[in-house]
């Protein structure tokens, strides 16, 4: 696989700790995109809504609820 020296200076920026291979930058690259598909970003809308809409209790309704 070849890559752009442009793009290997842009991985290497990217690196949490300088040990880190680009490799490694790659896959949690990879991952992140995978957290932000469409289906969760569904979930994440669906989510909000209920927020705005008042379908959500805090923790302390539901520690009363659970009588803890």
């Amino acid at each position: 696989m070849q890559v752009t020296t442009t793009v290997r200076r842009r991985l290497a920026a990217m690196k949490k700790h300088p040990r880190e291979t680009l490799n490694d930058v790659g896959e949690r690259l990879m991952e992140d995109q995978q957290a932000l598909s469409p289906a969760f970003l569904r979930h994440l809308e669906r989510a909000l809504e209920d927020i705005k809409a008042g379908r959500v209790k805090s923790h302390e309704d539901l520690r009363a609820v659970l009588g803890l």
